[in-house]
């Protein structure tokens, strides 16, 4: 590893695959923080719905970039890689080791390949169109618009991904650049990070839809419902509104649904948004990969993601 490069341990892969509870155990082992990779759970409030881990469960380890940020206010990537990479010098700076644990896939994608954002062109105005268009037309024509201008960028992402489909289109509109010619030419400088990444997956799909369901039942009995009539009530930001487990309880409280019906769909949609996960990150090279099925208990899977750690040379036991 080169010497000016900061080791990093990532632990990362979809909902419900027990991300958290690895993180502590290998900062417990490495005496290191832990660094949110997270779009939803930088969130104020916004505690049930995103599960965010709760002090027992961080047991005194630090976490950073969590619960930070007001509902109603606007944040984006670019944001996050300013406050993570700062955090992640700061701890550095300190002598001790950094655990980078979430699942939002954009987010360690542009922190960990040091993506260098342009400042912002943005048009209020064409944004608006995009939006009411969508609205009329629907999304699909808009991810057509952008494949036949930007057919990588139209790969990767969802037909629900309403706002970064638009913001695609607008980069283009405003600059004449595709984001995908913007995004190589952001990559010319190297990361500053030497960074081991671990993805949890299960190999019998089953068992992740199954804790998915079982962590949905939690929520509930934890307080879902009243969290998310809060919310729902609220002015919340656009990219708060996208998080899992408000909308799908919303005609529940309109009482256009039965409440069996919408915890039935809020389960499906995380499923899906699982499966979404897992997908960005089977497409980026040197991840390893730990199968939760494997292993016995928390355990015996914290010893394989050591040795996986260890082999790399850069980490030592406290």
């Amino acid at each position: 590893m080169a010497e000016s490069k900061i080791p990093l341990i990532a632990i990362v892969g979809p909902t419900a695959s027990g991300k958290t509870s690895l993180a502590v155990e290998i900062c417990k082992r490495y005496g290191a923080e832990a660094v949110s990779c997270d779009s939803m759970q930088i969130y104020k409030g916004m505690d049930i719905a995103t599960a965010k881990p709760t002090e027992d469960e961080m047991k005194g380890i630090p976490h950073h970039l969590i619960g930070f940020v007001n509902p109603d206010e606007p944040f984006s990537v670019a944001k996050y890689c300013e406050l993570a990479k700062n955090k992640i010098f700061d701890i550095h700076g300190r002598n001790k080791k950094i655990v980078l644990v979430g699942g939002t896939g954009l987010y360690y994608s542009s922190l960990t390949e040091n993506i260098e954002f342009l400042p912002e062109e943005t048009d209020f105005e064409y944004r608006e169109l995009l939006r009411k268009r969508a609205e009329t037309e629907g999304s699909q024509v808009l991810l057509d618009e952008l494949s036949a201008i930007d057919p990588e960028a139209a790969a990767k992402l969802h037909i629900n991904n309403l706002g970064r489909i638009i913001r695609a289109l607008e980069i283009h509109h405003t600059t004449g650049k595709t984001i995908t010619a913007q995004n190589e030419c952001s990559k010319q400088t190297p990361s500053p990070f030497e960074t081991v990444t671990i993805c949890l997956d299960s190999r019998d799909r089953q068992v992740l839809y199954d804790r998915i369901n079982r962590r949905v039942d939690l929520m509930l009995e934890t307080g879902l419902l009243d969290e998310a009539r809060e919310f729902l009530s609220s002015p919340l930001g656009r990219t708060a509104k996208q998080a899992i487990g408000y909308k799908e309880l919303d005609p529940y409280f309109r009482g256009e649904k039965s409440l069996d019906e919408c915890i039935e769909n809020l389960k499906m949609q995380t499923r899906r948004y699982a499966k979404r996960q897992l997908t960005w990150f089977r497409r980026i090279d040197n991840i390893n990969y730990l199968y939760i099925d494997d292993y016995a208990n928390g355990i015996e899977l914290a010893d394989a993601a050591c040795d996986i750690i260890e082999r790399r040379g850069d980490f030592e036991r406290e």
